[in-house]
């Protein structure tokens, strides 16, 4: 299986906060600052988030590297991208991290078919060091079972190392979706960046907003994420009878219909949102896995709670007195949350912003599944119709 993986140095920085800068690409003048900025060239990490062409993507990062030598590019392709308050759609946007005290190390690993999980165990295999503290991944967005892969990354790490991250996006076309590396833009493959040492401190929370409806069903025929039958009926065509005029417009419309699925009676359960359908098994692909034996309830949006849902996400961030200022906040939300919120879908980001205050950068974008803890010490898993936050800071004595 094809690896590819680097570590970036930063001994002889000055002893100050961590660094970030953002720019934008336009096709016309390349990278444009957005920010003044005293990021220099060795930084050690960009995330790169991005919804045109895979070529175009790699002109960018081309240009990138040339400034950044010594940086770590990770970066995927999305619905969305998230640059400060506002989301922007077919851009490019990079925010540039200079660390003070923190090593980070990327790696890179090609995805096959059913083998999602051991993508993860050699993912964090080539990560995993004593002094490792916190795990970026970012995956195909398609080709990808997400609960398989953050289970595989977690249960090769320890507790004391948090990971967060998500799946690429296309947009609502679900054709193809790309990860970005220092190679440029790639489909097939999963990315990941560590971040060592005991200055940094990484705190990360998820939550959605979405209401139930129906009557909750058992899922009675699935493999992995592939659900075949509810309550003995087909998924699809059950799907279809709840949708209405919307069936006509599946997969993307299954974004405004995510599935509930729990276990126990006290389970309070995770999302799961819609990748692809077949007709010929009259099936249904979800992001993540829809084992059998679970309930499944459909769920519809609530305008109104998926914005408190992302206030809520980002007030558990910062709960703590270590938090109250962080340096950086990546926010990845769902492709179907933006779809809900339409023109008003800045309000979600607004709403984070106004929890975490004026000083620290953010970014990210939107995605077709999410990483990360429900609530800051909960375990990692793969989330639907969230809205994910990842706060860094650095502390240094």
């Amino acid at each position: 299986m094809p690896k590819n993986i680097c570590e970036i140095n930063n001994s002889g920085l000055s002893r100050c906060p961590l660094k970030t800068a953002q720019m934008s690409w336009k096709e016309t003048a390349g990278w444009i600052p957005i920010d003044a900025s005293e990021v220099s060239a060795r930084a050690q990490l960009i995330l790169v988030f991005g919804g045109r062409a895979p070529n175009v993507v790699s002109r960018a990062i081309q240009q990138l590297h040339a400034r950044f030598p010594d940086a770590a590019i990770l970066g995927c392709s999305t619905a969305g991208e998230i640059q400060d308050i506002h989301v922007t759609d077919e851009g490019i946007v990079a925010t540039v991290i200079e660390f003070v005290s923190t090593r980070v190390r990327s790696a890179t690993i090609e995805l096959r078919a059913g083998e999602s999980q051991r993508v993860g165990e050699q993912l964090a295999q080539l990560l995993n060091a004593p002094d490792l503290r916190h795990i970026v991944v970012l995956s195909d967005g398609l080709l990808v079972n997400g609960s398989d892969l953050t289970h595989g990354i977690v249960s090769s790490v320890g507790k004391e190392v948090t990971v967060s991250g998500g799946l690429a996006g296309d947009g609502s076309r679900f054709k193809e979706t790309f990860v970005y590396t220092n190679n440029g833009a790639k489909g097939g493959i999963v990315s990941a960046v560590g971040l060592y040492g005991s200055a940094i401190r990484a705190r990360c929370a998820s939550l959605g907003g979405w209401d139930s409806f129906g009557p909750e069903r058992v899922v009675t025929k699935s493999k992995g994420n592939v659900v075949f039958e509810l309550d003995g009926r087909s998924a699809l065509n059950l799907y279809r009878e709840y949708l209405g005029e919307h069936a006509t417009g599946l997969p993307a419309t299954g974004l405004l219909f995510p599935l509930s699925v729990r276990g126990r009676s006290d389970d309070s359960g995770l999302v799961r949102t819609i990748l692809g359908i077949n007709e010929d098994e009259q099936s249904i692909t979800f992001a993540g896995d829809v084992p059998e034996g679970q309930y499944a309830r459909l769920m519809k949006a609530n305008f109104d709670r998926l914005i408190d849902g992302a206030i809520a996400a980002a007030k558990l961030v910062t709960d703590i007195a270590e938090f109250h200022s962080c340096d950086l906040g990546i926010l990845i939300s769902c492709v179907g949350r933006k779809m809900v919120l339409g023109q008003r879908v800045e309000e979600e980001v607004e709403g984070v912003r106004d929890v975490l205050g004026s000083k620290p950068m953010l970014t990210g974008f939107y995605s077709y599944g999410e990483i990360s803890p429900l609530t800051p010490t909960a375990k990692c898993e793969l989330h639907n119709q969230t809205m994910t936050i990842t706060a860094l800071k650095e502390v240094v004595d």
